[in-house]
C-alpha cells in the first residue's frame, strides 16, 4: 500500500494535476474570501466554504478520472494485480493519495480564519468545523469518483460519468422537490431508483438472475409496503433524497451544527464505494 501511495502522490505532484487542483480550489476560495469576508465584512469563514462547494463538481472528476481508468487503458493494471499485496491495499493507497492532494489546499485554507481574526472576531469553532465538513465532503465524493474510474477504461468517460453523478448529488434535494408529494408518485420514483440499482448491479456482476431477483425483491417490497400503508409514502421520496444528499449533510456544518451523524455518513459512503471499487477490480482480475 505504501508503495502505491507514494507512486500516486509522486504522479500528482511531479506532473501538474496536483498543483492545478490546489490552485483551482485556492483561487476560488480566495475570491469568495475577498467577496464575503473582506469586502462584505462578514466574519463567518464558513460562508466561503458553502459558496465554493460547487468546485467539487469539476475538481473531483478531474482528479479521480485517471486513477484506475488510465491503468486499464494502458494495461498497466495487470501490474497491480501481480503485486504481492491484496487489492484493497492498492485501492486504499490510491485513495489516500487523492486525499493528500485534497489536504494540501485545505491546509492553506485553514490559515484563512487565523488571518481574518486579525481584522475582527471570527467564530473559530464554526470555521474549523466547517473545514472538517468540507474535507469529509471531498473525501466522500472522491471515493465515488474512484469507483467510477474502476468500471471504465477511458479517462474521458470516467470524467463525464463522474460529473453527471456529482451534478445529481449537488441538485439531489432540488430535483426531489419536482416529484409530487403524492404517495403514488413517491412509490413510482422509488421503484425507478430500485430498477436503476438493479441495472448498476448487473453492470458490476453481469449476472442477470441476481439483478432481476434484486429488482423484483426491491420493487415488490415497495409495492407491498404501499398496499399496507400508503399514507407513509406521502413525501417519502423527497425525505429520502434529502437525507441521502452528501451536500445537505455538509450544510449542517455551515449552519453551525457539528453533526456526528454527518461524519459517520460521509465515512460510511466512502467505505462503501472503496469496497465496491475493490470488488470491481477483483471481478476484472478473474475475468482476464
Amino acid at each position: 500500500m505504501t508503495a502505491v501511495f507514494l507512486r500516486e502522490v509522486g504522479a500528482y505532484f511531479k506532473g501538474v494535476l496536483g498543483y492545478l487542483f490546489a490552485a483551482f480550489l485556492l483561487i476560488f476560495a480566495g475570491i469568495y474570501t475577498m467577496a464575503y469576508n473582506l469586502s462584505g465584512a462578514y466574519a463567518n469563514f464558513e460562508y466561503v466554504l458553502d459558496a465554493v462547494s460547487f468546485i467539487y463538481l469539476i475538481a473531483v472528476p478531474i482528479l479521480s478520472m485517471r486513477t484506475l481508468a488510465e491503468e486499464k487503458r494502458q494495461r498497466t493494471d495487470q501490474l497491480l494485480y501481480a503485486l504481492p499485496v491484496p487489492l484493497y491495499s492498492v485501492v486504499i493507497g490510491k485513495y489516500l493519495a487523492m486525499l493528500v492532494v485534497l489536504a494540501v489546499p485545505m491546509l492553506v485554507m485553514s490559515l484563512y480564519p487565523l488571518i481574518l481574526s486579525q481584522f475582527g472576531a471570527v467564530p473559530m469553532a464554526l470555521a474549523y468545523g466547517s473545514l472538517l465538513g468540507f474535507f469529509l465532503l471531498g473525501a466522500c465524493l472522491l471515493s465515488i469518483g474512484l469507483f467510477i474510474s474502476s468500471i471504465t477504461e477511458s479517462q474521458v468517460a470516467a470524467a463525464v460519468i463522474t460529473l453527471v453523478v456529482m451534478l445529481l448529488l449537488y441538485f439531489m434535494s432540488a430535483l426531489a422537490g419536482f416529484v409530487s408529494t403524492d404517495a403514488f408518485a413517491s412509490l413510482i420514483a422509488l421503484a425507478i431508483f430500485a430498477l436503476l440499482f438493479a441495472l448498476v448491479l448487473y453492470a458490476l456482476a453481469k449476472n442477470p438472475i441476481v439483478s432481476a431477483a434484486t429488482a423484483l425483491v426491491l420493487v415488490g417490497g415497495l409495492y407491498v409496503g404501499y398496499l399496507s400503508d400508503s399514507a407513509a409514502f406521502a413525501g417519502l421520496f423527497g425525505d429520502i433524497m434529502t437525507k441521502l444528499s452528501v451536500f445537505d449533510r455538509f450544510y449542517t456544518f455551515v449552519n453551525g451544527v457539528f453533526d456526528w451523524t454527518a461524519v459517520v455518513y460521509d465515512v460510511s459512503i466512502a467505505a462503501v464505494f472503496l469496497f465496491l471499487t475493490v470488488q470491481a477490480m477483483e471481478k476484472r482480475r478473474w475475468s482476464e
